[in-house]
Formats: structure tokens, C-alpha cells, sequence
């Protein structure tokens, strides 16, 4: 898909070792209004501090992300890796720091190999003239399996405009972002209320509903930047066209929110958890990220167990109100409880089978009033264990 306006690199500058890019640039050919949310992690590595500090104007034109090293608990140095790296970027694309954007991830409590990094920028603005946005989406990844994308493509005025987006993460994964990089383009001509608020809504109800093992990282980073260069009509608030955006928008994220928790590290299963009749959506929420995050009840998943009550207890302790006598839960549309009770007969067997296939919905209805919620989550597999115990080696 064509996006206008927007250019792309990627290079290898031997971050944490040779053999693979792992340096990449996205750059806007004019000046793009942006927003972006970050880790809500006290603990928050430099480039997460410098973007938030610079993204505060609502604009940019070019964002530098790299793989292999998260810049994080580096304390002066790694800030001044991150400033004098978007300073080498605004020079060579002659454009103010101000508008360099900056992401990492990585090992923590590494310093960033500055030189190798300077050595690599002139090769990284030249690249521009042939890059794509493929190469950046492999650029981010850690240990992640594969490269996560998505377009689609919208209406305004009567001009059309695309929206695209890539995504890294795989494990560290957990609603308030995630041990992620996601990173959103937009040619459409977008007011910045209207793109602030669509952005938001968007990541709340993608990004925020995901969880692989309950990890937030220190790097979590999510941008958009929209350039305008479709030439369609400014999107304003209170319009069709800003509804239609907000609805493309969140879309595409939760797209590659979905592809982060299918490549969730040794990840077998995809799992759609889902509370109803809860008391309001927020006990919903708590009730399903309970379950999502249960190491015994990802575990089950993984041996393709029926075990219903470690369910029910996750739903117990998750901090939703409770009355364990109307509690009733459902693997696709197989009752396996009521009324807190196990149904009986051959519910077991046909959960089993629910529990053989690679995606799955488990429901649990909690019988006290309206509210609802969604989250996805992955299995917890031997293959995570090793892939996270080898991870620095």
C-alpha cells in the first residue's frame, strides 16, 4: 500500500551483534502532527523520557528506532546516546532534533555502542531513497518469529488516504502497553484533537487488552504520525469521516495487537478471554486479566486441560465483586460450569477437544449485572521458559 509522503530505512549497525538490521528510520517529507503513548513502567528507559518530552507539541517528522538494546536503566549516558543519535538523524536530514523521534528494545542495563550507532547514520539517511516499510518492521524485531503489519485504506472528502502500521513484541506483554514498539503513519489530513483522540481510543481497545505474561516493559512505545500528503479535507470532530478514521485506526492496531499475542514466546495457543455480567465493565476487566495472566491457567491451556476451576479461582482473587453460586463459564460453546458448579456428563471430554485447537474462546459470565470485557492472551509453554532463561546469551 502506498503511503504518501513517507520514507524508509534500515540498517545494521552491529547493536548487540553483527549478522542482521537492526538500525531503522521512518521520515516524514513534511512536518506530521503525532501523538503516542508510553510504558506506564516507573522504571522508563531514554528514549522513552526524550520522545514523551518532544512529542508533547503534538508533531514530528521522523522517528529512529533500534533493536538489540533497550537503552534502559542507563543513566546520563544513555540519555546522551539518545539525544546525540537524533541529533546525528536531524542533521543528516536536515530537519530541528526537536522532530526525531526515538524508540529501543532490547537487553536492559546496557550501554548503547554510540560509535557503531554514528557510523551507521549516513547510510541509514541515504537508504531512504529505497527502503520500505517491510524492512523496518524486521529491523524492530527481538525474538519475535515473524514481522507484524497492517494497511488499510479510508475515504475523506473523497479522496482516499491509508493507514499503516508495524508492531514488535512477543514476550514482556501486558495491558498498559507492552514490551512493544508500534509505530502508525498516516498520509490522511487529521486535525490533532481528532487523531489524539482516535489514537487513544484505539490503543485502549487493542494494545491495552493484550497480555502474554503479564510483563510492562521500560520501552513500551506507540506512535502515530499523519502527514497529511493525501490531500484530502482536514478530518474534524463531531464528523463521519473522524468516526470512519477512529474505526480504520483501530482496526489496524488491533490487528498487530492480535499478531503480537500469536507470536507470544513458545506461544501454542490464542486465546480470546471474555467476562459478562459483571457488575460494570471494570470489574470485567480485572475478573478477565486475571485469567489471562494465570500461570496455572496458561499452563493448562498448554496441556490442553480442562481445569474450569483453576478458572474460577483467578476470577475469585482478581478483585471483581463475586457471587461464586451464579458463576458459569464456557470453552467456545461448551458449558463446562453453572451456578458454580461443573455440569456433569461429557463436558469434560468436549472441552478437551475445544482445548486441542490452536484458537479458542473461554467465557465466563459472572450473573451479577451488564458488564463486559475482552482480553487476548497466549498459552505458557516449556518453550517460553527457555526462550527467556537464554534470552542475553
Amino acid at each position: 500500500m502506498d503511503i504518501k509522503g513517507f520514507q524508509f530505512s534500515a540498517v545494521e549497525a552491529a547493536v548487540k551483534k553483527p549478522g542482521r538490521k537492526d538500525l531503522a528510520l521512518i521520515f516524514s517529507e513534511v512536518p506530521a502532527a503525532a501523538c503516542a503513548v508510553f510504558t506506564t513502567n516507573k522504571v522508563k528507559a531514554a528514549p522513552v523520557l526524550l520522545s514523551a518530552e518532544r512529542i508533547a507539541n503534538g508533531a514530528a517528522q521522523a522517528l529512529l528506532v533500534n533493536s538489540g538494546n533497550a537503552n534502559a536503566c542507563t543513566g546520563e549516558q544513555g540519555m546522551l546516546v539518545a539525544r546525540e543519535t537524533t541529533h546525528l538523524v536531524a542533521e543528516g536530514l536536515k530537519i530541528a532534533d526537536e522532530a526525531v523521534q526515538v524508540a529501543s528494545t532490547g537487553v536492559i542495563g546496557v550501554q548503547m555502542p554510540l560509535d557503531r550507532l554514528a557510523s551507521a547514520m549516513p547510510a541509514l539517511v541515504e537508504g531512504l531513497a529505497s527502503g520500505t516499510l517491510d524492512d523496518v518492521a524486521e529491523a524492530i524485531m527481538t525474538t519475535d518469529t515473524f514481522p507484524k503489519m497492517e494497511a488499510r485504506s479510508g475515504q475523506a472528502g473523497g479522496i482516499s488516504y491509508s493507514v499503516a502500521g508495524i508492531a514488535k513484541g512477543a514476550g514482556m506483554i501486558m495491558p498498559n502497553m507492552a514490551t512493544m514498539l508500534s509505530f502508525i503513519i498516516s498520509d490522511a489530513a487529521v486535525e490533532p484533537a481528532v487523531l489524539d483522540t482516535a489514537f487513544r481510543r484505539g490503543v485502549d481497545a487493542s494494545f491495552n487488552i493484550i497480555t502474554v505474561d503479564g510483563d510492562t516493559s521500560t520501552n513500551d512505545t506507540c506512535l502515530i504520525m499523519a502527514n497529511g500528503q493525501a490531500g484530502n479535507p482536514p478530518i474534524a470532530a463531531g464528523t463521519p469521516e473522524a468516526t470512519a478514521f477512529g474505526e480504520l485506526l483501530h482496526d489496524v492496531l488491533l490487528s498487530l495487537a492480535k499478531q503480537i499475542v500469536k507470536d507470544g514466546e513458545g506461544a501454542t495457543k490464542f486465546v480470546e478471554v471474555r467476562v459478562t455480567g459483571a457488575a460494570d465493565d471494570g470489574d470485567a476487566k480485572r475478573a478477565a486479566l486475571a485469567v489471562a495472566n494465570s500461570s496455572l491457567v496458561k499452563t493448562a491451556f498448554f496441556g490442553q486441560d480442562a481445569n474450569w476451576g483453576r478458572i474460577f479461582c483467578a476470577v475469585g482473587y482478581s478483585g471483581a465483586r463475586v457471587d461464586q453460586s451464579r458463576l458459569a463459564l464456557c470453552f467456545d460453546d461448551v458449558c463446562m460450569a453453572r451456578n458454580g458448579l461443573f455440569v456433569g456428563g461429557d463436558a469434560e471430554a468436549r472441552g478437551t477437544e475445544v482445548l486441542k485447537k490452536r484458537e479458542f474462546t473461554v467465557t465466563v459470565d459472572l450473573g451479577l449485572g451488564n458488564g463486559s470485557a475482552t482480553v487476548f492472551t497466549s498459552d505458557l509453554s516449556h518453550e517460553y521458559v527457555s526462550i527467556n532463561a537464554d534470552y542475553r546469551t
